[in-house]
This record gives C-alpha cells, sequence and structure tokens, in this order.
C-alpha cells in the first residue's frame, strides 16, 4: 500500500521561495516519486500538500524533502509533517 507523504507550506512568501517550493514539488515528480500532488487549504496560513509515494521509496523521499528544504533555506516555508502512529 503507498504511503501519503504531507508537506506543509506557508501561503504568505516571496517570489524567491516560491520558485524554490515548486521546484521541490516539481523535482518528486520528475524523480518518479509521484505523480501528482494534491493542494488544500489546511488554513488561513499554510497549504497542505499531500502525494502517495511506494513504501519502498517512503524513506528515500522523507530524506531527500529534508535535505532540500535545508539546502534552499526553506525551513520557515515548508514542513514536512510526519505520520503519527
Amino acid at each position: 500500500m503507498d504511503k501519503t507523504i504531507k508537506l506543509r507550506i506557508k501561503k504568505e512568501i516571496d517570489h524567491s521561495n516560491a520558485l524554490k517550493v515548486m521546484k521541490l514539488k516539481g523535482s518528486l515528480i520528475s524523480k518518479g516519486y509521484t505523480e501528482i500532488i494534491h493542494i488544500a487549504d489546511e488554513n488561513t496560513e499554510y497549504y497542505l500538500n499531500s502525494f502517495s509515494t511506494s513504501p519502498e521509496n517512503k524513506k528515500e523521499v522523507d530524506y531527500y524533502v529534508l535535505d532540500y528544504i535545508t539546502n534552499h533555506d526553506l525551513a520557515e516555508t515548508v514542513t514536512l509533517l510526519q505520520e503519527k502512529n
């Protein structure tokens, strides 16, 4: 069964960070981690982006997203939400 990965993304961001977020989402698709990313309003401050990936890719995707956030200074903009057990 596929695993769902969720990203919380701040709504009010500058153009530079918006481009970085778009590149992150594009790279998740181009690397074959997912085919589509769903976007929903979480509240007035954040979007909730979610996508499914295979269980074999779950940890790799988590590491990729966390590295991308760190390397592109997006810690204030993007949060990888952890699954609740």
